[in-house]
């Protein structure tokens, strides 16, 4: 069957469901566990980093860490993507899981027996970035196989991640400053010890014979195929849907204009004006409003889930506006409520629509592209942000950033595939017009940023 038959075959019907399936079966109750300790994990490594290797290594040391984590990950993911597809999500997640107890025992072991050379750093850092490449991929996919109703699926998980989000940083500080760093990096390496288990103990299909449908499936997609021509399919799937390379195409500009550039703009003016504590505060709101976001997300289910979350995004540019006009210490923590709000609904719909209204056989591949423009792009707005303060006022650039977000929503509506897309129903979940699976594995991007 060629790409183009593949797609039309399997476009799905926009027929809603009429009784919401249960979420909480032994599958997503798993995952959650799965994802919530990893994420809690994933959020303490930030601060850990600034803290522990700034202070050895000052903030170059960081910026190169980080830099190598996040360049290997760029240059990995489509790979990732083409091997979720033939060797199925959950072993590849499984796998980068316990590379990453490696990198961060290694280094919990560097820093409880001293200072870590910076070789030691930068290699570890390339290496999780790599295992991240093969992990995100399959996260996508993996909703399709745990859940019946993939918008609550991903509405619950983006509010454990912003609780996460709230816990880490916190929860690492204090315990770099009670013990050290090397704490830090043992209980994030046992996070993922964790994560693996849960993920390994999923009760997923095998071998092709179904749980209860074609979909509930992690047999690894039949082998035969090169690595270039799937890593061909899967641009093709992508490049296919309007709505998601258009959609990918603004979030590149958002990467370079709004997303890139706001932390290290906002934190250097907040911090300067009202002090590091009123910063985190900031942080600290910008999590509430990405549960109460996805609280929201939980019991809206739009017709049209990419129009809804466009209107949503025009919120968020409040938060970048009320910072770059010096507004007092209330209303910048209310336009970070607020923002952060406006971006977890978004999420959940561009999530959702990825995973309902992709193949399951091509899902991982076509995650992995998306996921490589959105990056990419807030890649290139923090490199860029730094030499841009030389040359325009940090508020300025900020009101620029404003304007890009109340642009880029324009776009969203402008664009008819966009605008026009409709919800579809969940696959596998019984109902007429639910995607017709072809066994194999099924996998964010403009999700997460």
């Amino acid at each position: 069957m060629t790409t183009t038959q593949t797609h039309t075959a399997q476009t799905p019907r926009t027929d809603p469901p009429t009784a919401l399936p249960p979420l909480w079966d032994r599958r997503f109750t798993l995952y959650f566990t799965a994802r919530s300790v990893s994420l809690v994990g994933d959020a303490m490594m930030p601060v850990a980093t600034a803290l522990a290797v700034g202070a050895v290594y000052g903030i170059s040391g960081v910026g190169y860490v980080l830099g190598v984590w996040t360049g290997t990950f760029v240059l990995l993911v489509l790979f990732g993507g083409v091997f979720a597809d033939r060797f199925g999500a959950r072993r590849m997640m499984v796998g980068a899981d316990l590379a990453r107890v490696l990198t961060q025992g290694v280094l919990a072991a560097a820093f409880f027996a001293g200072t870590p050379p910076f070789w030691l750093l930068v290699s570890m850092a390339a290496l999780a970035g790599a295992a991240v490449a093969m992990f995100l991929p399959g996260v996508n996919g993996m909703i399709p196989l745990v859940a019946r109703e993939p918008q609550r699926a991903n509405a619950t998980l983006k509010v454990a991640d912003a609780l996460a989000q709230l816990v880490g940083p916190a929860l690492a500080g204090l315990l770099i400053t009670l013990t050290g760093a090397g704490t830090v990096y043992a209980i994030d390496a046992g996070t993922f010890v964790l994560s693996a288990l849960c993920l390994a103990l999923i009760p997923l299909a095998r071998g092709g014979a179904p749980l209860e449908t074609p979909a509930d499936t992690d047999s690894p997609a039949p082998t035969g195929s090169s690595l270039r021509r799937d890593l061909r399919q899967g641009w093709l799937e992508f490049r296919a849907r309007t709505w998601m390379w258009a959609v990918i195409l603004i979030w590149m500009g958002y990467g370079v204009l709004l997303f890139g550039p706001l932390i290290p703009l906002s934190s250097t003016l907040v911090s300067a004006r009202l002090g590091s504590n009123s910063y985190g505060l900031a942080v600290s709101s910008l999590g509430v409003g990405t549960v109460l976001g996805g609280l929201l997300a939980l019991r809206l289910r739009p017709a049209r889930p990419l129009a809804a979350g466009a209107v949503a995004m025009t919120l968020y540019a409040v938060l970048p506006l009320c910072v770059a006009l010096g507004a007092d210490l209330p209303v910048l923590l209310a336009g970070h409520v607020l923002g952060g709000g406006a971006w977890a609904f978004w999420s959940v719909m561009w999530a959702t629509s990825v995973q309902t209204h992709t193949p399951p056989a091509v899902l991982n591949r076509v995650t992995a592209y998306e996921q490589a423009g959105s990056v990419s792009g807030m890649a290139l707005g923090q490199i860029l942000a730094g030499p841009a303060t030389g040359l325009v006022a940090p508020e300025q650039l900020l009101l620029v950033s404003a304007g890009a977000c109340l642009a880029g929503c324009a776009a969203l509506f402008a664009v008819p595939a966009i605008r026009t897309l409709r919800r579809a129903a969940p696959q596998g979940s019984g109902m007429p017009g639910a995607p017709v699976g072809e066994p194999g594995t099924p996998a964010g991007g403009a999700d997460g940023g």
